[in-house]
């Protein structure tokens, strides 16, 4: 049995609001919680209030120890520096009183003597001369013979040498400490100069002992209750007790306590003898006082009882967690649900929401709870069928899918949802009510409405494109989409798309290198990246069926069901295909009319031309008639007049073939060329206009050149204007006979990293205005008075449409402009062969 409420979700009667409210108040709250650790709480704040305390008073007692110690010490330390400037003092007056002459060594002795006497601690008073020789010297009783110094002794070298020569520099008295022999006690020596009119006349050396000097320069009541020690600068005992170390495993302990001492050095000697004193240990402390295990004892009989006031209070609060933990976990499953849960009972009368409920329709629990239809979350308009439902569901007609209605929240606002209605089972298998989950389907229907309206959008701009576009899996020949041009001119089969993938040659089936991988993966061959970011196939075909010419775009894409598909866009470009057609027509009458101009232009040079050989095929046949009337030639000088005039013929011939070719209206034919015929043909057609012109012509040409991929005849077509141009110029600037000349160079390039060929032509004219220059090629403007203005626009047409690039400049002598020089280069088609050049030739008209 629990000991808990039934839950609103178990098939029961719903509970009554005060039954849950009386539950609500009997669960652990947090105020219960801190209850259970305040016992532990107290315990750790006493405990620590009792340990502070005693910590407290222990740095108490140690400050108040440390401050007796400094004071004693300093004290100590003040009476023994008036007791060594004291002896100071005394000895500078027999210092005095030896260097005014006053004092003699006999007497010196006896005030040695007298001052030993008084003064325990001076062991000897010894008077050093100004080459350290002893002149008299005392010393007390106690010392050792080995230590006495004897008049007229000189002092080894090293023996306080220092402290000598430091007194003699400073003129002042100076304390020295020599290290202790083996057999006597430490020494403290003060060396006071002597001055024998203004110059040094030696020193007098005070040798103190240590132990004597501790002993009655420390006073008594000191040394009784302190280790008394005098220490060197190195720290080392001189002189007195120490308190012994303590056992170093217990001097980390947090109780231990540190030794007390305090150290000054002892002036006027200074940091070479230091006092030390160390006070000894003579209380309990704290740990042996009554007080401490008094109070220790109240303290842990406190925690006890704490302690144990903490135990049963978790205990108690053991059984409630397992109580609310139970409780809380039904609560949360309650209010953290999405779904509003409603409960009629069977009368149509509402038992229980829950907070989803309440917070979707804006009422609260005790505003819902126990009213009856018409509801206050039925919008007014909805009300008749509203209740037309809720008398289906009190009769058990319930929609299995549920159905869809909408909802008024308290601010009037409406939102759509749909119910699910079920039947409200107790534990004995009595129905007692209705059960409905209502789940807020607003945000779900406006993005169903946004993607159809999406869809609606989609479709109608795929309907309304110019272009068909298709989408087919791989491998099958079902048609997963087809707009309206497509349907259009194909039907709604796969027999168009798949034909202009074939036609445009893109593959719409896994190609490989083997035929085993095929039986291994369909897809082996297409591309391994996303597809979506596949690059596009373009082509452009010719469809017999439709009459017309369409560009096929095609990518790869994944369907909506997975399936790798292909999408095929085709765009009708018939009248681009025409308007391209016409233009490459009217290009080509263009450059037919051109060069017909051209030969028009020519037409008196031309005819000059042939009148040469056809005067002379004249002269030889009046010739020959003449002879033969007159039987007076022979068979060979016929045969030979006859020769003669077949090579006039056949040069005129020659001619007109050529003019013929240049003139004859062909279809663009771009085949491997060679540079050296093409040029050669230009040069023997722009010769005639060159010898009518009297200008001279020369051509340089590198041999074997490289094939190029033109139309011989439009590039003859751009060298024969290029040439004439030339010639026209020269003749405008009316050079003279020795400077008019047309250079013809013909030569390999790199342009950038493009092997080329290129073709310029050099004049001697008068060049070209800047104005010019700028509207060169420009149609129809021509610095000739008949001249058309097409011509150097046609040629420049003619050289792009071959991948190639013409230009113009100026060639200057100085300042001056001495011609000009056009040049155009074509790309070399095919492997170029080593490039050797030969002599120019020179054809003088």
């Amino acid at each position: 049995m629990h000991d808990h409420p039934p839950s609103e979700f178990q098939s029961e009667v719903p509970i009554p609001n005060w039954w849950r409210h009386w539950w609500r108040r009997q669960t652990p709250t947090r105020q219960d919680r801190y209850a259970m650790l305040a016992p532990l709480a107290a315990v750790l704040l006493f405990l620590a209030a009792i340990v502070s305390a005693f910590w407290y008073l222990r740095l108490e007692e140690m400050d108040r120890e440390q401050e007796a110690v400094r004071r004693d010490v300093e004290y100590g330390q003040q009476r023994m520096r008036l007791r060594l400037l004291e002896r100071q003092e005394q000895l500078m007056r027999i210092a005095r009183d030896i260097s005014n002459k006053e004092v003699d060594a006999e007497e010196f002795v006896g005030r040695a003597e007298s001052m030993i006497a008084q003064y325990p601690e001076l062991l000897m008073l010894t008077w050093l001369d100004e080459r350290r020789r002893v002149t008299a010297s005392y010393a007390a009783p106690s010392l050792a013979n080995t230590q006495v110094r004897v008049a007229g002794e000189v002092l080894r070298p090293g023996e306080t040498e220092t402290m000598y020569s430091l007194a003699r520099d400073l003129q002042q008295p100076v304390y020295s400490q020599p290290v202790a022999g083996p057999d006597s006690s430490g020494l403290l020596q003060l060396h006071v100069p002597l001055a024998d009119q203004g110059k040094f006349g030696g020193v007098i050396l005070g040798e103190y002992s240590i132990d004597g000097l501790m002993r009655y320069g420390v006073p008594s009541e000191i040394s009784a209750k302190y280790a008394v020690a005098l220490l060197d600068g190195k720290n080392r005992v001189l002189a007195g007790t120490a308190v012994p170390p303590r056992n170093p495993a217990t001097q980390f302990l947090p109780w231990a306590a540190h030794p007390n001492e305090y150290e000054v050095p002892v002036s006027p000697v200074g940091n070479g003898l230091i006092l030390r004193a160390q006070a000894y240990r003579t209380g309990l402390g704290v740990i042996g006082s009554g007080l401490f295990w008094l109070v220790g004892a109240l303290s842990a009989m406190t925690a006890w009882m704490l302690i144990a006031n903490w135990r049963h209070t978790r205990r108690r609060m053991q059984a409630q967690q397992a109580l609310m933990s139970e409780t809380n976990f039904r609560r949360a499953m309650e209010n953290s649900m999405l779904t509003g849960m409603r409960a009629l009972d069977m009368h149509g009368r509402i038992t229980y929401v829950n907070a989803a409920f309440c917070q979707m329709t804006g009422w609260s629990e005790a505003e819902l709870v126990g009213r009856t239809p018409p509801f206050p979350y039925w919008p007014e308009e909805d009300r008749d069928l509203l209740m037309a439902r809720l008398d289906d569901e009190l009769r058990g007609r319930t929609i299995q899918g549920g159905f869809q209605v909408r909802v008024k929240r308290k601010d009037g606002s409406l939102f759509d949802a749909r119910l699910y209605v079920s039947p409200l089972v107790d534990a004995k298998g009595h129905q007692t009510g209705w059960m409905t989950s209502m789940t807020d389907i607003t945000e779900p229907t406006r993005i169903r409405e946004q993607l159809q309206a999406s869809h609606e959008r989609f479709t109608t701009v795929l309907e309304a494109l110019d272009a068909s576009v298709s989408v087919a899996p791989l491998g099958s020949e079902e048609l997963l989409f087809a707009n309206k041009l497509y349907r259009l001119w194909f039907g709604g089969r796969a027999a168009g798309h798949l034909g202009m993938v074939a036609q445009a040659g893109m593959s719409d089936t896994p190609r490989t290198a083997d035929a085993t991988i095929d039986d291994v993966d369909h897809f082996a061959g297409l591309p391994t990246n996303t597809l979506e970011g596949a690059v596009s196939e373009n082509a452009e075909i010719f469809v017999p069926e439709l009459g017309k010419w369409l560009e096929v775009r095609s990518r790869y894409l994944n369907w909506v069901d997975g399936r790798l598909a292909q999408m095929v866009i085709a765009t009708d470009i018939t009248s681009r295909r025409n308007a391209e057609d016409q233009a490459a027509a009217q290009a080509e009458r263009a450059q037919s009319a051109s060069r017909l101009i051209t030969m028009g232009e020519m037409a008196s040079s031309v005819a000059h031309e042939l009148n040469q050989p056809l005067t002379a095929i004249s002269n030889y046949c009046n010739g020959l008639m003449s002879r033969i009337r007159g039987r007076q030639i022979s068979e060979d000088d016929m045969l030979a007049a006859l020769d003669k005039t077949a090579r006039q013929a056949q040069r005129a011939g020659q001619i007109i073939q050529r003019i013929r070719t240049f003139v004859k209206r062909s279809e663009p034919n771009r085949t491997p060329s060679d540079v050296s015929a093409i040029v050669s043909e230009a040069m023997e057609l722009a010769e005639i206009e060159l010898r009518r012109r009297n200008v001279r012509m020369t051509h340089y040409i590198a041999a074997r050149l490289p094939q190029i991929m033109v139309d011989p005849i439009l590039i003859e077509q751009v060298l024969v204007n290029l040439l004439r141009n030339a010639a026209e110029a020269i003749e405008q600037a009316k050079r003279p006979a020795g400077r008019r000349s047309v250079e013809l160079r013909v030569v390999p390039k790199q342009v950038d990293t493009l092997h080329v060929v290129e073709f310029s032509v050099l004049d001697s004219g008068p060049g070209l205005a800047p104005e010019v220059l700028e509207r060169l090629y420009e149609a129809f403007f021509s610095t000739k008075p008949e001249g058309m203005g097409i011509g150097l626009n046609l040629c420049r047409s003619i050289v792009e449409s071959h991948q190639g690039r013409m230009e113009a400049e100026n060639i200057y002598n100085g300042s001056e402009v001495a011609g000009c020089r056009f040049s155009f280069w074509i790309p070399v088609s095919g492997a170029t062969s080593p490039i050797v050049v030969k002599d120019a030739g020179v054809t003088t008209a």
